[in-house]
């Protein structure tokens, strides 16, 4: 007899690892459909090319997907030089470069330097931002004009793995919003022969790490609440402060916790994950020491 699955049960994270091919949507749908009526969402886009940690939040651990989005990531990538592509990618129209100039390692070096750090990233046209309320890939894939504004992104540390004409790989770490498309379309101009991805891979977000990923097709129902991740995960970049049986019903009303709440505990500035008697994430909260409470932003706690 099927373990029978209440909505009470769910709550929690997936790390799942999305296949190449898959649509980032159609990872979901693998979560959403046998647990119906449970609200399913996922923490940052991955190209159908693109393969690696797609985390999926269930149930009340939704409130938490923009968290999740602003952890650090790291891409494993193959940028293929000497070839553009509308979409930035393999799976475009690819136009091959006629005789393209081999460049030496040392200017490989040189067009990956300017790439790091805080820098002004113009995203791809085939990409999920809205330009004046359409996504950009359904103008261009309709053959309108898409105009976007270069945005500020962090780009941490790209390693140079292996280079053989016309491949180069590369290990990027990154912060939320970068677009490993553009980075490789920016140094194929760089180096003046043009460049694509031809294969990418996502490692990591967070605490969320591919080789603890899980294959999304091979999900059953009923063992889906043991293959939760504590919601707590993804607020382990944040400061935690304990709460008892009386904070946890303060902030079930929606009331502001005071000092007293968190005996000798200091109360941080900024966001603050209360963790509740049992030892689960109950709310990410407001801390303000000046006035010594933490308003609840984002409750999950239900009792």
């Amino acid at each position: 007899m099927a373990t029978r699955v209440t909505k009470r049960q769910i709550c929690g994270i997936l790390n799942l690892d999305k296949p190449s091919g898959m649509t980032s949507r159609a990872v979901v749908d693998c979560v959403s459909r046998p647990l119906r009526g449970v609200k399913v969402g996922h923490a940052g886009t991955l190209d159908p090319l693109a393969t690696g940690v797609l985390v999926v939040c269930v149930g009340a651990a939704t409130r938490l997907i923009e968290l999740v989005q602003r952890m650090p990531k790291t891409y494993r990538t193959v940028i293929r030089l000497g070839a553009r592509s509308d979409t930035l990618d393999a799976d475009g129209q690819i136009v091959e470069v006629e005789s393209p100039k081999v460049p030496a390692l040392e200017e490989i070096h040189a067009a990956l330097a300017p790439q790091i750090g805080l820098i002004d990233q113009l995203p791809p046209e085939y990409s999920a931002l809205k330009v004046a309320g359409e996504r950009a890939y359904d103008l261009a894939r309709a053959g309108r004009p898409v105009v976007l504004q270069p945005r500020q992104v962090r780009i941490d540390r790209i390693e140079l793995i292996r280079y053989e004409w016309p491949h180069l790989e590369l290990e990027i770490d990154c912060g939320s919003g970068t677009y490993i498309r553009s980075i490789a379309r920016d140094v194929g101009e760089a180096l003046g022969c043009g460049g694509l991805i031809e294969v990418l891979t996502r490692t990591r977000i967070g605490v969320f790490k591919q080789k603890d990923a899980l294959d999304p097709q091979n999900l059953r129902v009923e063992e889906i609440p043991d293959l939760l991740r504590p919601a707590l995960d993804a607020a382990s970049g944040l400061p935690q402060l304990a709460i008892d049986q009386e904070g946890l019903a303060a902030i079930l009303q929606g009331r502001a916790l005071e000092q007293r709440f968190f005996g000798e505990a200091a109360i941080p500035a900024g966001e603050v994950a209360l963790v509740g008697p049992d030892g689960n994430l109950a709310a990410i909260g407001e801390g303000d020491p000046n006035t010594g409470r933490v308003a609840p932003r984002r409750v999950l706690a239900t009792e």
